[in-house]
């Protein structure tokens, strides 16, 4: 029996959320098929063994009630790892280069996409080399920008606009800036996450969303729609506002829309070498129906209140399944990288 290992926690500002994500990931497993491990990694990074109930995993509890291990010790704990941590050092490329070095296989995309993904100005850039369609933005770092930037920013993008780090998720530090005189507070709340930010056009948009998953062929679900509680999907609106914001699956969009959402899926998942299983978030202009790219999330949310298990059931998916799809699909990576050898 495979022993699979859920990694949860981590040194990111989205603790919290992965704990929630990997709860649920623990409640659906189906422990015949696989002996789950649980190694949960604090926020000063210490890495601990947690042999207790999943539900002490979201309450916090797991920290207190768990064993320290070596890193090194990974290895012989699990064959098979699934990292599931948001944010920096667990989507951002450094635990799947980790798992490379221990010669574990492991879940999800691999250090290059991981990488890509999470730093919104690479991404923006790589979107536009392939001619995937994308808002406009300006790129500030905190080496450089000062408050005279603020009247070219705004000539160049209007208001409103998001002001966000280029590498953070569950939307936090993000701003929407509605005149010139907040950019700069804006900008540097931003920098307390990231030395380099990201500022971007707002469109009046539908929020719209695809899972995909799979190596070489790449696999989509349905399309959803997110209709926040708040003025935009932010950190609260996603996680604490006790299922206020709708998560509509699936999305009441005209079928050429949707066609058009799917195929700019898989093309921005393949033009960040995306791997395993991925979100990719689109913004809809609510007059003109014009599609653009917003980001791609390598390790998006798993909570009971998470769109990317939810598309993929409406697809005929259950959740259970797809965490074994998610797992196959990381095995055949490894075995394609290493010539098919079997066994580490």
């Amino acid at each position: 029996m495979t022993r699979l290992g859920i990694i949860f926690g981590g040194r990111s500002n989205e603790h919290e959320i992965s704990l929630m994500s990997s709860t649920s990931a623990l409640n659906v497993i189906d422990r015949s098929k696989f002996e789950v491990v649980m190694i949960g990694i604090t926020k000063d990074g210490r890495w601990k063994l947690f042999e207790g109930e999943p539900a002490d995993v979201e309450n916090g509890r797991w920290e207190a009630l768990s064993e320290e291990i070596a890193m090194s010790d990974v290895k012989n704990l699990i064959d098979f790892a699934f990292p599931i941590m948001h944010g920096p050092y667990g989507e951002d490329g450094t635990i799947q280069g980790l798992f490379e070095m221990l010669d574990i296989p492991y879940a999800g995309c691999g250090v290059l996409a991981s990488a890509c993904a999470m730093d919104k100005i690479v991404a923006k850039n790589l979107f536009t080399k392939q001619g995937i369609n994308s808002s406009a933005y300006v790129a500030v770092s905190k080496a450089t920008f000062t408050a005279a930037d603020t009247q070219g920013i705004a000539d160049a993008l209007g208001f409103p606009m998001f002001v966000k780090p280029a590498n953070m998720g569950s939307s936090i530090g993000i701003r929407k800036v509605m005149r010139r005189e907040d950019i700069e507070e804006a900008v540097t709340e931003a920098f307390k996450y990231d030395r380099r930010v990201i500022i971007e056009r707002g469109i009046n948009a539908r929020e719209i969303e695809v899972g995909v998953i799979g190596n070489d062929e790449p696999i989509v679900s349905e399309v959803g729609e997110i209709v926040p509680s708040a003025d935009f999907y932010d950190y609260t609106a996603k996680y604490f506002d006790g299922g206020k914001s709708q998560l509509v699956v699936p999305a009441p969009i005209r079928p050429e829309t949707r066609q058009k959402v799917l195929e700019m899926a898989v093309a921005s998942y393949r033009a960040l070498d995306c791997e395993g299983f991925a979100r990719c978030d689109f913004l809809v202009d609510k007059e003109t129906e014009e599609v653009y790219i917003n980001e791609i999330n390598t390790i998006p949310g798993m909570t009971k209140f998470s769109m990317f298990p939810l598309l993929f059931q409406e697809a005929g998916v259950p959740y259970r399944i797809l965490i074994e799809r998610i797992v196959e699909f990381g095995y055949e990576r490894y075995h394609s990288k290493n010539n098919g050898k079997t066994d580490r």
